[in-house]
C-alpha cells in the first residue's frame, strides 16, 4: 500500500565485506535528492552492517564504519544491498535471517549489481527474474540456478524485490523507485540534482558498443534532442535519419551503438515517459494525453502503458492523483 506522501520512507543499506563503494554511495545521493517541491526530504537512508564492524570495500584503500548493526532491517520500508566483490560462499546466517524477515514483513528489497547474489543466497530470488552485472553471468548462473537471471537489462522490478545491473544501473534503479513512489516530476528533479539522465528504461541493454558519444558532432545526440521537442508530431525513421544527415542504415547503427536501442523503441519510450508526466500532473483526458505524447490514440496509449508500466493509464493516474 502506498504510504502518505508527507511521510519519510526509510531505506536501510546493508554494507557487507567487499562492498562496491560506488554502489554504496548511490542510494544516499539519489534518495537524498528526492524532495517535495517545498524541499521536504522524502527518504531517509541509514547504513548498517554486521555488529557495526569496519568493512573494507572491494577497492580504493579505505574502510567503511556503519553507524548501525542489522537492527534497521527490522523496521526499514526498503532494504537495499549494494554490490559486493564476494560472490561465492554462504552468507552469515544472521544476514540471511534478517533479509528473509524483512521480506516476510513486507519491506521492499533491492540490490545493485552483485548484491543480487546476497538476495539469491537468502532464497529471495528463487523462481524470479533478476538482473546483475553481465560480467558475472556464468558464476551467478552456476551458484544460483533457481534464479531466472537476465543479464541483458538494466534492472528488473518484481514488485517487492528489485535487482539491477552494475554501477550506473544502480542510479537507474533508484530513480525508478522514486518515480514509482512519487511520480516523474519528483524523479526528474532528483535526477537534475544528481546531474544524471532522468529516465532509462529497465529493459535497455547493459552493454552499449559506443557508450561515449562522438565529440566530432557525427553522433545522434542532436537528433535525439530534436525528436524530444516533437514528440506530439509524427516522426519517422526517415525523418530522424534526414535530420542527422545520414542514411537510414547508418543512422540506425549509430543510434543503437550510442543508446542500446533502436530509434523506434527509444521514441516509444520517450513518448510513454511524457504520457506518464501528463497523467501525473494534468487532468487532460486519455485521448488528449495520447495525442500530446505522440502515441496517437487512447487504444495505443493503453497498449504501450500496459507493456511498459504494467497498468492502465487511468489506474496510473489514480495512483498519483493528490487529494
Amino acid at each position: 500500500m502506498r504510504k502518505n506522501r508527507a511521510m519519510t520512507h526509510s531505506v536501510a543499506l546493508l554494507a557487507l565485506d567487499g562492498v562496491v563503494g560506488f554502489d554504496l554511495g548511490v542510494p544516499p545521493q539519489v534518495f537524498g535528492a528526492a524532495r517535495t517541491p517545498g524541499g521536504t526530504p522524502l527518504y531517509s537512508v541509514t547504513t548498517c552492517g554486521i555488529d557495526r564492524r569496519p568493512i573494507r570495500p572491494s577497492r580504493g584503500g579505505y574502510q567503511v564504519l556503519p553507524d548501525h548493526d542489522l537492527t534497521p532491517l527490522t523496521c526499514a520500508d526498503t532494504v537495499l544491498v549494494p554490490g559486493t566483490a564476494i560472490i561465492e560462499g554462504r552468507r552469515e546466517p544472521q544476514v540471511r535471517k534478517a533479509l528473509r524477515a524483512a521480506h516476510a514483513r513486507g519491506a521492499r528489497i533491492m540490490s545493485i549489481c552483485t548484491g543480487a547474489a546476497v538476495l539469491a543466497d537468502a532464497g529471495l530470488l528463487d523462481g524470479l527474474p533478476a538482473a546483475s552485472h553481465w560480467a558475472h553471468a556464468a558464476r551467478l548462473r552456476r551458484l544460483y540456478p533457481a534464479v531466472n537471471w537476465d543479464f541483458d537489462v538494466l534492472f528488473v522490478d518484481n514488485g517487492s524485490v528489485l535487482t539491477s545491473a552494475g554501477v550506473g544501473a544502480g542510479v537507474d534503479l533508484c530513480l525508478h523507485v522514486v518515480r514509482k513512489d512519487h511520480g516523474s516530476a519528483i524523479a526528474n528533479m532528483a535526477a537534475r540534482r544528481c546531474v544524471v539522465p532522468p529516465f532509462r528504461d529497465g529493459g535497455q541493454a547493459q552493454y552499449i558498443e559506443r557508450p561515449v558519444p562522438d565529440t566530432d558532432g557525427a553522433g545522434t545526440q542532436a537528433t535525439r534532442t530534436w525528436a524530444l521537442d516533437r514528440l506530439a508530431a509524427p516522426v519517422s525513421l526517415e525523418d530522424l535519419a534526414g535530420h542527422a544527415r545520414m542514411s537510414v542504415r547508418t543512422f540506425t547503427r549509430r543510434f543503437r551503438d550510442e543508446t542500446g536501442l533502436s530509434p523506434q523503441k527509444w521514441l516509444v519510450q520517450q513518448r510513454v515517459a511524457h504520457a506518464r508526466l501528463l497523467l501525473e500532473s494534468t487532468d487532460l483526458g486519455v485521448d488528449v494525453v495520447a495525442q500530446r505524447s505522440g502515441l496517437g490514440s487512447a487504444t495505443a496509449l493503453r497498449q504501450h502503458f500496459q507493456q511498459s508500466v504494467g497498468v492502465a493509464p487511468s489506474a496510473y493516474r489514480r495512483t498519483f492523483r493528490r487529494t
